[in-house]
């Protein structure tokens, strides 16, 4: 089957859903330009002038983004008291709008209050955000006292069409929002399935641009299983349902990227690194002779890889008559060594994994869809169903225990503290500058000071972003020159376009900030024109506030309380190795014999702080960072993180199986393997966080060896014990290879005589 058969199978929607997790940015977008045009059709009817409708769309806009709380009481309770901070910010910008310096210091400290209120969690950071925003409107609009009453019933009538859309046209809530993450996560599962395939079938040219897709598709897949997770408190009845929802993910998503580097390792000449599938540019494998197109083994493998497209791909509600029943035992079956298709250990190890691959699916079935019909199950599928149970009333019957991350830092350390000043400071310096620019059109600078500020936490992550912004700017003002030529006095047309360009800027907001800045300002040329205030030098002048407020908050960012990016990673790095050691020493310690333990959501923790670790080096793997030593370093580095993470999971997934499985039993010998992993983990991040740090990294015999030399010789290919060694022994290669980037000493080598690129 050709490539593009494959992809044609898919369907065009299922590869939307993929590319928009539970359609979020859909719903944003869709949300946020129903809500102004609510509000302009109110406006319109009751006869208010173009200016006061335009405060009224950007009212109705800011009411719609900034409120990120997740359920819907909540969210009404923000929005009903987001109101009165919004006219008293318009009435304290129409009394400031002739007090210059009374003006400004005003906007300074509602600045530094807008960024400090973030400490008080989403409703405080949707209040500040509302109070900046509305008070930016006033000074875009020129509000005076006079026309207060007037702007007072476009605010009014703003936030009550928000509250319509929001909670009647295009509800927001947890439950649907996870729902839609569940139809994205089958669908991003049966991409990577597809692409699986194709990687099974590519010739040796085309084996680099699958194994790219393949490295973007289980990228994508974790993506999705952490939005998902990031949902199932808010979005599900009980916590039972959730963690019963947040075990089948993960089962589903381990399984598959296991079944990737099942298959990678079979198409290769000799055994693959799992670090290929998360190192990008990293060089394609040899091509082997282990899977012969023409083999009864290989055209088996690659019906069983389409049979596990059409099961996860296929709706609860078609599954009508014997056929996928019988598609789904035949897979099941290869769970049974006596199932499998005679050919090489590697191939026969795919087989496998399409057999954990199908039990993962049959049990994200029963947990999202209910109860399945049984009437055709064959003896393996009946086994799987009968393990799904007892790991269900172990579910259900565990006690819960939530930890909460406190941050205990205060005072200038407070990271919402130390922000607020940096933006004051920045947002003083633009003022100063933007009045030599411009005494009309300053606030453009602050606004850029206050947005390089939102989501970043060093200053590397400020300049990319004001990089960023300032390249959306100008190619902004190049599409707004053509268009206010072209709208010329169309009122109705330019409204029309101004939405488009907004939905086109929330749905592309996550994607690129600088195609978002980009649709900010193509944007904003065209409420010019709706306001009569048009020119070249406007939006000429756009780009050298933009400019200013970018350079302004780089400086603060620099000179106030700054944390560099070293630093800030450094630390990253320390949480992400404490979560590992943390998952894998209470998955070996389950695994040996220990008490059960959460070990999922330990693995999550791990997930959480590796994303957050890869958001945090995106200045130094920048294509314009000069850096270029670092740039590798840091990829690799975060490569190797994600690739013993993997592994983490794997552990984790099959430790909490072992309290209540009638086919996994503990092994108390693996203590001692899980024990060099943690020592190792402890020496590294004791050198991140002091590179005067001692110990060194102990490398040596592989784990399997470690265990034989107790006389009980290794375990066979294909059983639970061996899938746990391996996944050690590339858990205990991965941290020992973390040493070199890190320059941390091995046993027998030492350090580096020159120290290495820090991340």
């Amino acid at each position: 089957m050709s490539a593009v058969t494959r992809r044609t199978r898919t369907g065009p929607w299922d590869r939307f859903v993929a590319s928009d997790p539970g359609l979020l940015r859909l719903m944003a977008g869709l949300r946020t330009v129903g809500s102004i045009a609510l509000t302009l059709v109110v406006l319109a009817l009751i006869g208010t002038d173009v200016t006061h409708m335009v405060a009224g769309a950007m009212t109705a806009m800011v009411s719609t983004f900034a409120i990120k709380e997740k359920e819907v009481r909540g969210q009404a309770v923000t929005l009903a008291l987001s109101l009165p901070v919004a006219i008293t910010a318009i009435s304290l910008g129409a009394l400031l709008h002739d007090q210059v310096v009374a003006g400004d210091v005003f906007f300074i400290a509602l600045i530094f209050g807008a960024v400090y209120s973030r400490r008080f969690g989403d409703r405080g950071t949707t209040l500040g955000l509302i109070g900046f925003q509305v008070y930016f409107v006033s000074l875009f609009v020129g509000a005076t006292t006079s026309a207060l009453p007037s702007l007072y019933l476009s605010l009014a009538v703003a936030f009550a069409c928000s509250a319509v859309v929001r909670f009647a046209v295009v509800p927001e809530t947890p439950g649907r929002d996870l729902g839609r993450l569940r139809v994205a996560f089958r669908a991003r599962l049966a991409q990577l399935v597809a692409t699986q395939t194709e990687l099974l079938d590519a010739t040796p040219e085309q084996l680099e641009k699958v194994l790219g897709e393949l490295r973007r598709g289980t990228a994508r897949l974790h993506e999705t299983a952490l939005m998902i997770q990031g949902r199932l408190e808010e979005g599900t009845p009980d916590a039972a349902t959730a963690a019963l929802v947040q075990r089948r993910v993960a089962d589903a998503e381990i399984a598959a990227e296991r079944l990737g580097v099942l298959l990678l390792n079979a198409r290769s000449a000799e055994r693959a690194d799992t670090l290929t599938l998360h190192l990008p540019h990293a060089p394609v494998p040899a091509t082997g002779t282990r899977i012969r197109a023409e083999d009864d083994a290989t055209v088996t493998l690659r019906r069983d890889l389409g049979a596990l497209h059409l099961l996860v791909g296929r709706p609860v509600a078609d599954d009508r008559g014997t056929a996928l029943a019988h598609v789904r035992n035949r897979l099941l079956g290869y769970r049974d060594e006596d199932n499998l298709p005679r050919a090489s250990m590697a191939v026969q190890d795919v087989f496998r994994g399409i057999g954990e691959a199908a039990r993962a699916v049959l049990g994200l079935r029963i947990a999202l869809d209910g109860p399945q019909d049984e009437s055709d199950d064959s003896p393996a599928t009946t086994r799987s169903r009968e393990e799904f149970d007892a790991e269900d009333i172990a579910i259900a019957g565990a006690e819960e225990a939530a930890e909460t991350d406190e941050d205990d830092r205060t005072g200038l350390r407070r990271p919402t503290t130390r922000a607020a000043f940096q933006v004051a400071v920045g947002s003083t310096l633009a003022i100063i500058g933007g009045e030599f620019l411009s005494t009309q059109r300053w606030y453009w600078a602050v606004l850029t000071c206050w947005v390089v500020f939102l989501n970043t936490a060093s200053t590397g992550e400020i300049l990319v972003k004001g990089y960023r912004r300032l390249l959306g700017t100008v190619l902004g003002v190049v599409a707004g020159v053509a268009l206010a030529g072209l709208v010329g006095n169309h009122t109705w047309v330019a409204f029309a376009l101004v939405l488009v360009f907004i939905f086109a800027m929330f749905f592309t907001a996550p994607l690129s900030y600088a195609l978002m800045s980009f649709f900010v300002t193509a944007m904003l040329g065209l409420l010019y024109t709706l306001l009569n205030t048009y020119s070249l030098s406007v939006l000429w002048l756009r780009i050298e506030e933009t400019a200013l407020g970018a350079a302004c908050g780089i400086i603060a960012a620099v000179l106030v309380l700054p944390v560099h990016t070293d630093r800030r990673t450094d630390e990253l790095l320390n949480t992400v190795l404490t979560r590992l050691a943390d998952v894998v020493s209470a998955s070996v310690e389950q695994l040996s014999g220990g008490p059960a333990a959460d070990l999922l959501d330990k693995a999550r923790d791990l997930d959480t702080a590796l994303d957050d670790l890869r958001a945090s080096i995106q200045p130094l793997t920048h294509p314009i960072t000069p850096l270029r030593g670092r740039r590798r370093t840091a990829r690799y580095l975060v490569a190797l993180l994600e690739t013993c993470a993997y592994h983490a999971r794997s552990l984790a997934a099959t430790a909490e199986l072992v309290p209540y499985s009638k086919n996994i039993a503990a092994d108390p010998r693996l203590e001692r393997a899980g024990l060099r992993i943690a020592h190792n983990i402890e020496v590294i991040a004791g050198y991140v966080e002091d590179d005067k740090a001692t110990g060194e990294v102990e490398s040596g015999a592989s784990i399997a060896s470690m265990l034989d030399a107790e006389g009980s010789g290794a375990p066979r290919s294909g059983t639970v014990t061996y899938r746990v060694l391996r996944h050690l022994q590339r858990l205990d290669e991965g941290v020992v290879g973390l040493a070199r980037p890190l320059d941390v000493p091995v046993e027998g080598r030492g350090r580096s005589a020159s120290r290495a690129p820090r991340v």
